[in-house]
């Protein structure tokens, strides 16, 4: 198995009303140095503007964005490339993430290289602590700046810590 760890930035609450503007993924092994980046254009003409603004890009901007079906099959494409056995789909906060990623793969491609589960790096610190209001951000190393490779990326180091440091018993092939 695989984890691959993943961050997206919307310009709404929800896939289909809403587009997912670009995200990032990382394969979550000791060197961190396998990583997509998408940027999709909009598929619906409905935005909120405090959404959008977080992901640093105006609508116009977006508009010129790649088509999301061929950004989907890129990523497929990466994921069969260099995950190992089953890819893991894992995020920081994977009732949104997740919800993103599962609605674009099935709606563009037919299928989800994932499956039908996700995990959520949260609930695993959480559980290793022994307390689900256990805080993990200050565990990252790589700045948080929405850019979501470099998200990915510092989440992907809070799991290494996981195992490495914690004692989480993981395979990360």
């Amino acid at each position: 198995m695989s984890y691959i760890m993943v961050d997206i930035e919307s310009d709404g609450p929800i896939p289909g009303d809403f587009s997912m503007i670009c995200f990032g993924a990382v394969l979550v092994d000791e060197n961190l140095d396998k990583t997509f980046y998408g940027k999709l254009k909009p598929i619906s003409e409905n935005f909120n503007p405090d959404a959008l603004a977080i992901s640093g890009f105006s609508r116009e901007e977006t508009e010129d964005f790649d088509d999301p079906k061929e950004v989907m099959l890129k990523f497929d494409d990466w994921i069969k490339t260099n995950s190992k056995g089953r890819a893991i789909f894992i995020s920081d906060n994977n009732g949104f993430d997740w919800m993103f990623i599962c609605w674009y793969f099935h709606h563009f491609i037919k299928r989800n290289p994932f499956g039908y589960s996700s995990r959520r790096l949260s609930d695993l610190y959480c559980g290793l602590e022994k307390d689900t209001f256990a805080q993990w951000k200050h565990l990252r190393k790589t700045e948080h700046t929405h850019h979501p490779v470099d998200d990915a990326k510092g989440n992907a180091e809070v799991l290494l810590y996981l195992k490495n440091e914690l004692g989480l018993k993981i395979s990360l092939k």
